[in-house]
């Protein structure tokens, strides 16, 4: 075990580095020192991807804005990785602006959400956002698809955090756009899997049902957990098991190789 790994396990000292802000991306992301360290792997991790594959810039996006706290995160983590890596990162927030919709049925967890939940600030919000920034307001089964067709560039990380089964259904539509509107995997990770404990998440309602039904839908397209996240992280946590990512078979990029034979070698036996 490292010495950073040792002093980050000391109590404070990981909230006392976030503070400092001091750091490399990579660094900090080793060892969890952000605000939203799920984000900051998914924008990190997306931008890594679309410079290995030779894109200029990356779309980032986040379903289910609400107060708007999220996306304010999301683009300042969006600046630090752009300047680090050396691509233009765009953030995208989709919302209804007035809070959650009507529920279909029970499969939109309907025990622990209902409509009017988590309404927005529309004004103060944008008030708070870069320039840069877009905030698409209106019903997602309308703006995902008219947005897919034309991305300011490659999406390669999302947020679903719309709770409901049937707005993240209609999220997913981004998914059928063409291939690319998106990176050949794109990183996503789920907020409404874990908590609350309330809602008893299981295969048959909320995002696990809509995760489910888009893998048995697509034979090429597969929405599956980043195996084994958590053995690879100095400090294993719940969001590491939130982390999935879009495979898409089918995309020319699939199959580009974005190591580099210099990374793969190994010292000759003695």
């Amino acid at each position: 075990m490292g010495l950073l790994s040792q002093l980050t396990r000391l109590p404070g000292i990981r909230g006392m580095w976030r503070r400092l802000g001091i750091g490399s991306v990579a660094q900090r992301m080793e060892f969890d020192i952000w605000d939203r360290p799920h984000y900051a792997y998914g924008v990190h991790r997306a931008a890594l991807l679309a410079k290995a594959l030779g894109h200029p810039a990356v779309t980032v996006i986040e379903f289910g804005v609400a107060g708007g706290r999220g996306l304010i995160q999301l683009e300042r983590m969006a600046a630090i990785v752009s300047a680090e890596v050396g691509i233009r990162v765009d953030v995208v927030g989709f919302d209804t602006g007035v809070g959650l919709p009507k529920p279909i049925d029970y499969r939109d967890v309907v025990h622990v959400w209902g409509q009017g939940y988590f309404e927005m600030d529309i004004a103060a919000l944008k008030r708070s956002l870069a320039p840069s920034t877009q905030l698409i307001l209106g019903n997602v089964d309308e703006t995902a698809a008219r947005f897919a067709k034309s991305p300011p560039s490659p999406i390669g990380f999302i947020s679903f955090d719309m709770d409901y089964y049937s707005s993240t259904v209609e999220a997913f539509e981004l998914f059928a756009a063409d291939c690319q509107s998106r990176l050949p995997r794109v990183y996503c990770y789920f907020d409404d899997l874990i908590w609350p404990e309330e809602a008893c998440h299981n295969e048959y309602t909320g995002e696990f049902l809509a995760i489910a039904e888009f893998n048995r839908a697509h034979e090429s397209k597969k929405i599956c957990p980043l195996a084994n996240l958590r053995w690879t992280r100095a400090h294993p946590a719940s969001w590491n098991d939130q982390i999935y990512v879009m495979h898409d078979f089918a995309h020319p990029a699939y199959t580009t190789n974005i190591k580099g034979r210099a990374e793969t070698v190994q010292l000759a036996l003695a």
